[in-house]
């Protein structure tokens, strides 16, 4: 991954005209069983599209407030309005399903043309969402994915199991193999979070490698400070021996960072974090000695392409589909399977930031 300034290229395959404009999709008449629809699929797998520039595109992000989910949507934004296209961000008032679907039933009732959400429940979202694909709305998810029956694809950061992997790699290598550990997660019904555990889990299990690690405890920071900070603590009281902290959330690993910090605790933390929030707290001899994430700017970005493409008629989500994504690094992207039966396209791999590249990353998100 490389130092990227975020200046976006209008994507002249995206915005080609097609023979169908954007507006209210809802309103749109249903084809007849002798008379071919926008909609619908052509002979050769793709579906006849429309004019994105006349289309309005929405992100619903977990939560506001939250840098990570502030860099993802400004990365969204930006290439949708670069293509011509008109964007809405829409943040819930909590990082909650019940808040999402509030703000999925405004944007239904709106007529929009494209949803993308990144799911606070992986299950509770699927009956508006499936109203949304109802009314003709295009639906796709980043960063935690809804169930596969209510997406067309998902927009995955980095593989499933390679993060577990890595994760369990950086817990081995800490400890030095062996000892008390704990993980700090968002919310518990958190669909990315939670799969990114049973993959640790999974490796953990599958390899005497890691017989000497023992997993003590799965606590919840409910990705808020204020209850992160208080696990943190909770963690460190109930387990006196307690060797490492991981948190695959950006903001527990900075919650839990602070407290380990302020305490002058010898537990050490690693997980998934901001470098902009976590440069105080990475170094060899400091509470975080590295840690790992992606560019969530570019993962936004790719989201956007991504529901563009879905919109113009360039892909219908289907495994195997390739599709352009501007300037990005890895493009152009395939579709592949996923885990769950449905469909995603994965923005690149896990990236460790430590004391050697830790402050330049800070100065870009």
């Amino acid at each position: 991954m490389k130092k990227r300034i975020v200046a976006l290229l209008m994507c002249t395959a995206m915005v080609t005209a097609m023979v169908a404009g954007c507006g209210n999709s809802s309103s749109e008449a249903p084809a007849s069983d002798d008379t071919a629809s926008t909609d619908t699929a052509s002979d050769d797998g793709a579906a006849e599209g429309k004019d994105i520039t006349e289309c309005t595109f929405a992100i619903v992000p977990k939560s506001a407030g939250n840098p990570y989910n502030e860099a993802e949507a400004q990365g969204f934004q930006e290439a949708i309005e670069a293509a011509g296209a008109t964007c809405i961000v829409s943040y819930p008032e909590t990082a909650t399903a019940d808040a999402q679907i509030t703000v999925l039933q405004s944007l239904i009732s709106q007529g929009v043309d494209s949803i993308t959400v990144a799911a606070n429940d992986e299950n509770a979202l699927q009956a508006t969402l499936q109203q949304a694909m109802d009314a003709g709305i295009h639906v796709s998810c980043v960063d935690s994915k809804t169930n596969a029956d209510s997406r067309e694809v998902f927009v995955n950061q980095a593989d499933t199991n390679l993060i577990g992997q890595t994760l369990m790699d950086a817990i081995y290598d800490i400890t030095g193999g062996e000892g008390q550990w704990a993980i700090l997660s968002a919310t518990s019904q958190a669909a990315n979070q939670n799969a990114w555990i049973e993959a640790m889990q999974s490796v953990m299990e599958s390899d005497e490698k890691y017989a000497n690690l023992e997993l003590v405890d799965i606590v919840y920071g409910d990705d808020e400070p204020q209850p992160s900070t208080e696990q943190t603590q909770a963690l460190l009281q109930n387990y006196p021996d307690l060797k490492l902290i991981c948190a695959p959330t950006t903001v527990g690993i900075n919650a839990a960072a602070k407290v380990l910090q302020d305490q002058g605790s010898d537990v050490k933390i690693t997980g998934l974090g901001l470098p902009s929030e976590m440069e105080a707290y990475v170094g060899e001899d400091n509470v975080c000695p590295y840690m790992y994430l992606w560019n969530p700017i570019e993962t936004g970005e790719l989201a956007a392409y991504t529901a563009m493409a879905l919109v113009a008629g360039d892909i219908t989500g289907a495994a195997g589909e390739t599709f352009e994504a501007g300037d990005m690094e890895n493009s152009p992207y395939t579709i592949v399977e996923a885990s769950d039966g449905g469909t995603e396209v994965i923005v690149g791999d896990p990236f460790e930031f430590n004391a050697d590249n830790i402050a330049e990353w800070a100065d870009v998100f």
